[in-house]
C-alpha cells in the first residue's frame, strides 16, 4: 500500500502514551471536545447493546430483539458509542442512524473533533491500552468517563481529520476485504476438510467396490462388504465412580474429549465440587458423552484416563478399532442422528434419549485393517488441508496487524497523509 512519510518537525506531547506528535498538532483533554450524553430513554426502534459490535472492526452485528432491563442512552447519528465495559475489547462505533444503547457504552457527541476521526482514535491500540489500564473491577473491569474525559488526546486541524479519516476509511476498507476474502477460503477449506472424512468413513477408499444402499437420505450407498449395526450394538455402557484421585476430563463439541484446566476460572461455567467421588471414570479409549450436548457433537474417543461428570455417559467399544469409530462419530453425518434421538425445551440443552440412541445405525468396515487405512488416509488429508487453514490464518492476522499498526501511526501524527 506504500510507504508513508513522516511530518516535517515534531514537537513532545507531555502524554507518554503519545510521545511525539506532529508540531502543528494539538493536545486537548476528550471532554473538552466531545460530550458525554447520559439522556435516557426505552423508546426506540433501533436498540445496540454491546454484543451487537464487533470487538476491534467497529462493526455493526444483527443479533436476537435487545430487551433492556433498565433505561438506555439515546444517541443521535454521527455519535461515537465507546463500550466501558472490557474496554480491551474495543467496542466502538460510529452511530449510523438514531438509536438506543445500554448502560455500558459511553455516548460521545463530537463538538470540535469530527466523529469519524474520534472512531478511529478510540479504536486505536495505543488509547485502548491506555483506557484499558484505569479499569476498575476485576470479574467486569469497566472504564470511567471521569478518566476517559480527562484524558489528553492529539487533535490535527479538522481539515486534516477528515484527510485522515478519509485515507484510513479506504485502506482500511481494502484489508477487511482481503481478510474476508481469506476468511471465506477458510472457510471453503473446512468444508472440505468435512467431506473427506465424511467420504471416508461412508463410501472407504476403494473407487471401484460394489455399493448398497445405506437406508438412509443423508448417507447414500456404503460399500456392499460393510456391515451395518447399530450403536446398542457396537456400545457397551459402563459406570466406575469413587477415583476423585484422577484428573478432571471435559466433553467438547470442538475438540472431544479434553483435560479440564480447572485453574482457569473463565472456561469453568460449571461448579466443581469438592467431593467428586461421584464423577464417572472414562479410561483410554473409552467413548465418552455429554448427553445434554450431543445434538452438537459433544462426546469422542478419549486420549486420557480421568473423570467426567456424573451425568455423561460412558461406554467400552465391540468390534470396533477406536480411532476409526471416533473419526466416524465425529464427522458431520453422524450428527443429525443425535440431533433426531434428542429432546428439550431449553434452547442448547437438548437430553438425549438413550433408547433412541441405541438404534442409530453405524457402518463398519468389515475388518480392522481396513478401518485404519481410513484413519490413516484421513490424518494425511486433513494434515494438508490444515496446514492451508493455518498459514490463511496468519496471513489474516498479518492483515490485522497491519491495519491496527497503520490506524495507529496516522491517529498519532507518527506518518503523514
Amino acid at each position: 500500500m506504500g510507504k508513508l512519510e513522516k511530518y516535517t518537525s515534531y514537537k513532545e506531547s507531555g502524554v507518554e502514551w503519545l510521545g511525539e506528535i506532529p508540531e502543528h498538532w494539538e493536545i486537548k483533554k476528550l471532554k473538552f471536545i466531545a460530550n458525554n450524553k447520559t439522556i435516557k430513554s426505552v423508546e426506540s426502534d433501533f436498540k445496540i447493546a454491546l454484543e451487537n459490535i464487533e470487538s476491534q472492526t467497529t462493526k455493526y452485528i444483527e443479533t436476537q430483539e435487545i430487551v433492556f432491563s433498565e433505561a438506555g442512552i439515546n444517541f443521535k447519528k454521527g455519535d461515537v458509542l465507546f463500550g466501558k465495559l472490557r474496554p480491551y475489547l474495543a467496542k466502538v462505533y460510529l452511530a449510523e442512524k438514531d438509536g438506543l444503547c445500554v448502560n455500558e457504552f459511553l455516548v460521545l457527541e463530537s463538538k470540535k473533533i469530527k466523529s469519524i476521526f474520534l472512531k478511529y482514535m478510540l479504536v486505536s491500540y495505543f488509547c485502548i491500552e491506555h483506557i484499558n489500564s484505569s479499569t476498575y473491577g476485576t470479574k467486569m473491569p469497566r472504564a470511567s468517563w471521569n478518566f476517559i474525559g480527562n484524558s489528553l488526546i492529539p487533535l490535527p486541524s479538522q481539515d486534516e481529520q477528515t484527510k485522515i479519516a478519509s485515507f484510513l476509511d479506504e485502506k482500511t476498507t481494502q484489508i477487511d476485504k482481503a481478510i474476508s476474502q481469506k476468511e471465506k477460503l477458510i472457510e471453503l477449506l473446512k468444508g472440505r476438510r468435512q467431506i473427506t472424512i465424511n467420504e471416508a468413513v461412508t463410501k472407504g477408499l476403494a473407487k471401484d467396490v460394489e455399493l448398497k444402499d445405506s437406508g438412509v437420505e443423508w448417507i447414500g450407498e456404503i460399500p456392499k462388504h460393510w456391515e451395518v449395526s447399530k450403536l446398542g450394538t457396537c456400545l457397551k455402557p459402563i459406570s466406575i465412580k469413587n477415583r476423585p484421585d484422577l484428573p478432571l476430563l471435559s466433553v467438547t463439541r470442538e475438540q472431544g474429549v479434553i483435560l479440564r484446566d480447572v485453574d482457569d476460572k473463565d472456561s469453568n461455567h460449571n461448579f466443581i465440587p469438592d467431593d467428586l467421588s461421584g464423577y464417572k471414570m472414562v479410561e483410554k479409549g473409552q467413548f465418552a458423552m455429554n448427553k445434554m450436548k450431543a445434538w452438537q457433537g459433544s462426546y469422542g474417543i478419549s486420549d486420557y484416563t480421568g473423570i467426567v461428570s456424573p451425568a455423561y455417559y460412558i461406554f467400552e467399544l465391540n468390534r470396533i478399532e477406536p480411532h476409526f469409530f471416533h473419526k466416524a462419530i465425529r464427522s458431520s453425518v453422524y450428527v443429525p442422528f443425535f440431533i433426531k434421538a434428542s429432546d428439550g425445551v431449553r434452547i442448547g440443552q437438548w437430553d438425549l434419549s438413550k433408547s433412541r440412541m441405541k438404534e442409530i445405525p453405524f457402518y463398519i468396515p468389515s475388518t480392522k485393517d481396513e478401518q485404519m487405512k481410513i484413519v490413516e488416509y484421513i490424518e494425511i488429508q486433513t494434515a494438508k488441508i490444515d496446514k492451508a487453514i493455518e498459514l490463511q490464518q496468519n496471513y489474516i492476522a498479518k492483515l490485522k496487524e497491519y491495519k491496527a499498526s497503520l490506524i495507529d501511526s496516522v491517529v498519532t501524527g507518527k506518518v503523514r497523509v
